[in-house]
């Protein structure tokens, strides 16, 4: 049954994960400092909205087709660190570019659709469809509670990450500097997809 002690133990646990360095997270930071924040907002609601499918999606019974074909976890695992391995490979020279006409942050459904191949958000799906899902209530409803919590923690978790992109943004007008944080994301993006295939 939904009760206050469900619903604080969920919001610490979405809190959590969703506010700590993860491949959402990089590419918000990298979209702030590139495109500013205001540009960055269709890519931050995407991935609320990308979640909100993922859990409910593991809600309903998903989660049993993983564990009956674990493979499939693993292959989402080497797409995704591929996709981040590009990603780091694209920052590199890109923040000369800010104005560049050609160059766009992601569009709301392209960040919705990023968290099919993003282990960290099938992870959290499935953990928290396993641990909070409550039992005895109504189906609709129980999912419903779950991707809604999900949703309102979510956002203001990863907003975080664009704001923090966005605000270094004014001091990284020179260019020595623009080549460190360059790098810096992109040894960020390695780092993490390397994680992502070791465990």
């Amino acid at each position: 049954m939904i009760n206050f002690e469900l619903v604080l133990a969920l919001v610490s646990f979405y809190t959590v994960m969703f506010i700590t360095p993860g491949p959402n997270n990089a590419m918000l930071t990298a979209s702030g400092i590139k495109f500013g924040f205001k540009r960055t907002i269709p890519h931050l609601i995407g991935i609320p909205t990308g979640h909100i499918f993922q859990i409910a999606l593991m809600c309903l019974g998903l989660g049993k087709i993983f564990q009956t074909y674990p493979f499939i976890q693993e292959y989402l695992k080497y797409i995704c660190a591929v996709y981040l391995l590009y990603l780091g490979y694209k920052i590199i020279g890109s923040f000369k570019n800010i104005n560049n006409e050609k160059s766009r942050p992601l569009k709301l459904y392209e960040a919705s659709l990023f968290q099919i191949v993003n282990p960290k958000a099938w992870a959290i799906s499935s953990s928290a469809a396993v641990g909070f899902f409550p039992r005895g209530e109504n189906l609709i409803l129980a999912v419903l509670f779950m991707s809604l919590i999900g949703f309102i923690v979510c956002l203001p978790s990863i907003t975080v990450w664009a704001l923090f992109g966005s605000s270094i943004r004014s001091i990284i007008k020179n260019n020595y500097i623009k080549k460190i944080i360059e790098y810096f994301m992109a040894l960020l993006l390695l780092l993490t997809s390397i994680y992502i295939i070791m465990y």
